[in-house]
Parts: structure tokens; sequence; C-alpha cells
């Protein structure tokens, strides 16, 4: 068993984006999450979950049943064995002094044998107090909310303790939309990027198709995973730029970032609502439809390229991951799509981002 310790907004989207990497995700508090099973490397390629740890056990979000819990736990390391303890107050929600946690639980270790090395520890134990409000729905599973709305069923404090067995990368400033060779206003951020390639099915071994790949960004975030890629754009300047973009971050020897070989990648102009590919030719898709009020298109009505892209998107893959400025789960369900989750992401005052996953 393993707890994930979630980051960003967004609970639920940030624990679908975790069944990725893991098996069995399900959330336990604000910020926190179990799963059965982790992948270490696609742990490394999540974008809204930071670390998954191999769970010691969890309890009460207080230092003091913290201690306890590992002053009995079941410890099956070396006790030549180097460690150190981590510890997170999530959102600043307990009061916990995570200083005061990190010395007093290492001195739980220290008083078992184990010897402190606070610079490069064999083992770390990382240890996360969350508190806040939780609902169960109806098979069981819990799911967080923001909010009161909709009947909460109760509140949870949680403190895991787990030896941590992998951390995602952060390096997702260095691929800024504005920092890229070819940039665009209302280019995606790498996060979502990443988030929703990971949500399509991007890992080494599958291909990912971006129907309306603009400036590249999730075609770049996809590769980066290990994910050899595909991208069509009806004009061909971003078709342009997005070979730049893809050539400066995938054609390169070295390994990722996340540890794995960088994607194949191809881009080519094309009309997403007559793509030329075989059916189930690839294995997921993802894009980014225009947004109505900012973006001209020349050939179709926003709502015929939509609900083509869909139809074709289904016709080549099993699963899909939509991101617009509204949902159209409507025209997804009219292209013979399940809706098998949705997620709205708050951009500024005047946007919201609405994610829609399809089966």
């Amino acid at each position: 068993m393993y707890f994930l310790e979630l980051g960003g907004e967004d609970d639920a989207f940030a624990a679908r984006e975790a069944e990725s990497a893991a098996a069995d995700v399900r959330p336990i508090a604000p910020g926190l999450a179990l799963a059965n099973a982790v992948v270490p490397e696609r742990v490394r390629g999540l974008a809204y979950a930071h670390r998954a740890s191999e769970l010691l056990g969890r309890t009460d979000a207080d230092l003091a049943s913290a201690r306890a819990l590992l002053e009995a736990a079941s410890i099956d390391r070396d006790r030549d064995a180097t460690v150190a303890v981590r510890a997170t107050d999530v959102h600043g929600s307990t009061g916990v002094s995570t200083e005061c946690a990190e010395r007093e639980l290492g001195q739980v270790l220290v008083d078992r044998g184990f010897s402190v090395d606070l610079e490069d520890p064999d083992y770390l134990l990382r240890v996360a107090f969350s508190e806040g409000q939780f609902e169960r729905d109806e098979d069981g599973r819990g799911d967080l909310l923001s909010n009161a709305e909709g009947g909460v069923d109760e509140s949870v404090s949680v403190c895991a303790l787990g030896w941590l067995a992998a951390e995602s990368v952060r390096d997702f400033g260095t691929r800024a939309p504005t920092d890229k060779p070819f940039f665009q206003p209302g280019s995606m951020d790498p996060l979502l990027a990443r988030a929703v390639a990971n949500v399509a099915g991007a890992r080494p071994g599958a291909t990912i198709l971006d129907p309306m790949c603009g400036t590249g960004g999730v075609l770049v975030e996809a590769g980066l995973v290990g994910a050899d890629v595909v991208g069509t754009d009806a004009q061909a300047k971003m078709v342009d730029g997005a070979r730049t973009n893809l050539e400066h971050f995938l054609e390169r020897d070295e390994p990722s970032p996340t540890g794995v070989s960088r994607g194949s990648w191809h881009v080519g102009r094309g009309d997403a609502t007559r793509l030329p590919f075989a059916d189930g030719a690839v294995d997921g898709v993802v894009f980014d439809a225009p947004y109505g009020r900012q973006s001209k298109i020349d050939t179709h009505r926003l709502e015929d390229l939509v609900s083509g892209a869909l139809s074709e998107a289904r016709r080549i893959a099993s699963r899909a991951v939509v991101v617009a400025d509204r949902s159209w789960a409507s025209e997804a369900r009219q292209a013979g799509w399940n809706l098998e989750a949705a997620f709205e992401r708050r951009v500024h005052r005047s946007l919201t981002r609405y994610v829609l996953a399809l089966e």
C-alpha cells in the first residue's frame, strides 16, 4: 500500500491523473490519497501528484499520534541504513509544527537503531498531516469537495507515514509557454498539458495524437514521459512552430528528466474532422478545442469542428481527453464516447477550462 501527496487545488483531478501511475487510487483527506501499487517511473512524470511513499501506517493528524504509530510500527529497513524525516502540513490545515515533527520522529528512528543523515539518507520517511471536509460517493470511495455544496459527509483528520518510493520531477518552469522557441498567446501551461497527456494514456510504448496541436505543448509533455506523439493542425504556421518546439525538447540523446527515453514525434498539416489515420491507429487522443471568443476558424463552425474531431478520435482511439472553455459532453456522447470523468479548472476570472476524460 502507498500514500500519494497530491498537489494543486483540485484533488479529484490530481487523483484522476495519478491513476496513470498507480492502481486503485482513492483520496483519504485533502491532498492525500492511497493506492494499492505504483509504477515509480510514471510517478516521476506526474504533474499534480508530488510523491508516492510506501505506507507505514496512518493515524490522527497530531504529533502524539504520529509518534505512537512510528514507535509501534514494524520497520523492515536495514538498521545500518541512514534515514531522515520530512514532514508536511497539507494546506496548513492542522497547525502541526513540521520542524518539531521531523525532530521528534527522527529521534524515534534513532532510538530504534537508525543513524540520521539529513543530506543524503538511504531512506526518507515522509509524514503528511491533513484535516478537512470529505465525502464518500456511492461506491464507497472518497471524493474531496472544494466547498460544502453537495452535503459533506464527514470531517477527517489524517496523518500518513511512509518510506518515499518516488517523486515527480518538478521541472515545468523550464517549459513555460513564453520560454519555448515558438510561442502563441493562449498556449496551455505545461502542468495541465502533462496532466491531460497522462490521463490520455501517455507512457513508453503508447502513441498519442493531438489533432489540434497548436504550439505542440501537449505533445512535448507526452513525449517527455516516453510516448510517441503525432500532431496535426489546420494552420501551417502552427505546424511549423510545433515542429520547432518538439525538435527543441524531444530531439536529445539523453533520457528526459523523468528518466525515460523521449518519444518519437511527427507533425503535419491536417483537418481534425478528416484525419489520415486507420481505425484504432493510436492509443489516445487529446486536444485543446478552440475557444469561441478568441479563435478564428476558417473552414468549420466551431460546433462542427469539435463534433467532427470527436467522431474521428472515436474512430482511431479508445481513449480521449478534451480541454475547452465549455463542456462538450453532449457532443462527445453523440460521437459514441462514454464520459468517464469531467473537471472544471478555473484559469482566471473570465476563463474556466473544462476537461473531459472519455472512454
